[in-house]
C-alpha cells in the first residue's frame, strides 16, 4: 500500500518533554500529518513516557529525525517549504495566516520556546489569541489548534 504524502508537517524545536512529544505524534497520525524531530531533545526518542504518551500510533506516521537546526534548515531550504513558527510573540494571528499545502508548523520548546536567530529564519510568526494576562497554552494543545486550522483551509481535514 502507498503512502498518501501529508499535507503539512509538525516540527518539534528541541522538545524538552516526552509526554508532550509522544501526545503531537499521536496528534499527527491522527490528522495525517508528518513530524520532524530537532535535537538535540530532552529525551531519547525511545524513551518509554514519549512511546506511552504516542501509544502505537508512532508506527502510523512518518517522524524525521533532525542532528540540529542547521541541518533541518538545509533540508527545509533545498525542499522549498515555508515555515510558520507557533510563538507567543507573533504578529500574525492563527486565524489571519493563510496556510498553503507542504507548510511546516515550528513549534519550540516547552521550556524556552525558540532562539531569537530560530524565530528569525521563519517565514511567519503566528500567535494563537488568548485572554490576558495569561501567557501560553500547553504546546501540545498550539500545535493541535493550529495543525486543524491549517488542514481546515487546504480542505484536508480527515
Amino acid at each position: 500500500m502507498s503512502r498518501v504524502p501529508s499535507p503539512l508537517l509538525l516540527a518539534l524545536y528541541q522538545p524538552d518533554i516526552a509526554q508532550n512529544a509522544g501526545a503531537m505524534m499521536r496528534t499527527c497520525a491522527c490528522l495525517g500529518v508528518d513530524a520532524a524531530i530537532i535535537e538535540p531533545a530532552g529525551f531519547r526518542i525511545g524513551d518509554s513516557r514519549f512511546r506511552r504518551a504516542g501509544m502505537d500510533y508512532l508506527e502510523a506516521l512518518s517522524v524525521a529525525r533532525h542532528d540540529s537546526w542547521a541541518k533541518f534548515e538545509i533540508w527545509r531550504k533545498d525542499s522549498g517549504r515555508r515555515l510558520a513558527l507557533l510563538t507567543t510573540k507573533g504578529e500574525t494571528r492563527l486565524w489571519d495566516f493563510v496556510f498553503r499545502p507542504g507548510d511546516i508548523l515550528l513549534v519550540g520548546r516547552e521550556s524556552a520556546g525558540v532562539p531569537d536567530s530560530v524565530a528569525a529564519s521563519a517565514d511567519a510568526r503566528i500567535r494563537i489569541p488568548i485572554h490576558s494576562p495569561l501567557r501560553s497554552l500547553n504546546v501540545g494543545i498550539a500545535a493541535t489548534i493550529a495543525l486543524v486550522e491549517a488542514l481546515r483551509q487546504i480542505n484536508r481535514l480527515p
